[in-house]
């Protein structure tokens, strides 16, 4: 398997859910609103003999000439966003979900950003986004999915296509699931912001943004024993300095 971080950058986020780009080594943390966390918004896209998958879809952000930079950071990798056939949703609050779709000026409607791609998605989760009830989610993101015929609703446990399992958790929200992609011997393990950084998988650490904190908590112990255990490798989607650990090669 082909492992490749796609990072948006660095942000602060406080009670707002608002994601402020944070420069490392010019911003300071101090100078945010109280109670700001520094985090990395980071996807990761994973290249396996049957499929280019995407896991979670970042902010949505787009460089100075309008182009996504999920699709500049995939070229840049010599991956064609047309080439993607999965998309992996942990949960889809907007800093994970703002990339799934895009607007296009000329239809005046928003395009799904990896229009050949299946978009796997707990079905209670998409329902909740899709009511908008939260200052977490942002429907319009839900919009080209809700027409489309390449939405995968799941729920509970299962696998798709023998290779990929995916696990409902709950914890950080009421609906958010985790991803195992298992192929020749390597166990790549996605615990979305259940297991967002690796500093929080070594630590008995209980969030008070999670749905659940303490379960969180106890999930993430019980992973880390496993996953040492097994040789899993993590990816940590809001994690600056360790997306990937242990840190291998980004290709085997």
């Amino acid at each position: 398997m082909k492992i490749i971080p796609l990072s948006e950058g660095s942000f602060t986020v406080d009670a707002t859910k608002k994601f402020v780009p944070f420069r490392q080594g010019t911003d300071r943390l101090n100078d945010r609103s109280t109670g700001s966390l520094l985090v990395e918004i980071q996807p990761f896209a994973v290249v396996t003999s049957k499929d280019v998958i995407v896991i979670d879809a970042g902010l949505g952000f787009s460089n100075d000439q309008g182009i996504l930079q999920l699709h500049e950071n995939l070229i840049r990798e010599e991956i064609n966003p047309l080439d993607v056939t999965k998309v992996l949703m942990s949960h889809l609050h907007k800093d994970h979900a703002g990339g799934i779709s895009r607007e296009d000026t000329m239809l005046k409607q928003r395009m799904l950003s990896f229009p050949n791609a299946q978009y796997i998605i707990n079905e209670r989760e998409f329902e909740t986004a899709c009511a908008g009830a939260s200052a977490s989610y942002n429907p319009s993101d839900m919009l080209a999915l809700k027409r489309s015929e390449q939405l995968v609703l799941v729920e509970g446990a299962g696998h798709i296509d023998q290779y990929i399992y995916y696990e409902h958790t709950g914890a950080h929200s009421p609906w958010h699931q985790v991803f195992k992609i298992e192929e020749e011997g390597q166990l790549v393990f996605f615990g979305g912001d259940v297991a967002p950084q690796l500093i929080q998988m070594k630590t008995r650490f209980v969030a008070k943004y999670d749905f659940d904190g303490k379960q969180a908590a106890a999930l993430r112990m019980r992973w880390w024993e496993q996953g040492l255990k097994e040789n899993w490798t993590f990816l940590f989607y809001h994690d600056i300095k360790t997306p990937v650990y242990p840190s291998i090669k980004t290709s085997s």
